[in-house]
């Protein structure tokens, strides 16, 4: 199931011992090497300081928000050194520079879309810049597109083809890849009796 990026911030993460929130997500973390959230930065008044939930320890994503098992799935700095390396990097895909492979400058990501099963981002949404924001203000740019994700800018291939059972026009919709798209017929015969 894919889900816009920005829904999953500010959801309260449940314990499953207690039956209550533990927590509230402030940010995602995201491994920029191939663009899966390994984690979410929390807060907690149960756990003094930066803390994290690991995307591992996540049981389910339910319309409660996250549930794990106990407030012991948090994780703090120095605890998980694969997770301390992907910090250190303070990578975040808002407001990023996106730019072509000419590095002509297409917009900045003012959102994203995860598929909630491997959390790994699918798409971009891509605020286009005042001058080319006449004729579309926003850009949906699939991960299939990405060659290159810097500190500075991501680098697209504007010409690549886009799958078709992955495309997404507008935020919070979806294709049904199981029905297929029939065209018109050129003409309708209607036999008279």
């Amino acid at each position: 199931m894919l889900i816009i990026g920005s829904r999953l911030i500010h959801q309260p993460v449940m314990g499953l011992q207690t039956g209550s929130e533990l927590a509230r997500t402030t940010r995602p973390i995201v491994d920029p090497a191939d663009l899966r959230i390994v984690a979410y930065e929390i807060v907690s008044p149960l756990v003094p300081g930066t803390c994290y939930v690991r995307i591992d320890d996540i049981r389910e994503l339910s319309n409660m928000g996250f549930i794990i098992d106990a407030v012991d799935e948090f994780v703090q700095a120095g605890d998980v050194i694969k997770l301390d390396e992907i910090v250190a990097l303070n990578f975040s895909l808002q407001h990023m520079h996106v730019r072509d492979e000419k590095r002509r400058k297409v917009g900045k990501v003012v959102d994203y879309t995860i598929d909630v099963d491997s959390f790994m981002v699918q798409q971009l949404t891509v605020r286009r810049p005042l001058l080319r924001s006449l004729n579309d203000s926003e850009l949906v740019v699939h991960r299939s597109q990405i060659i290159e994700i810097t500190a500075e800018a991501i680098v697209i291939n504007s010409e690549a083809d886009i799958p078709e059972h992955t495309r997404i026009t507008t935020p919070g919709s979806y294709v049904n890849p199981f029905r297929e798209s029939r065209p018109m017929p050129d003409s309708i015969t209607v036999s008279k009796r």
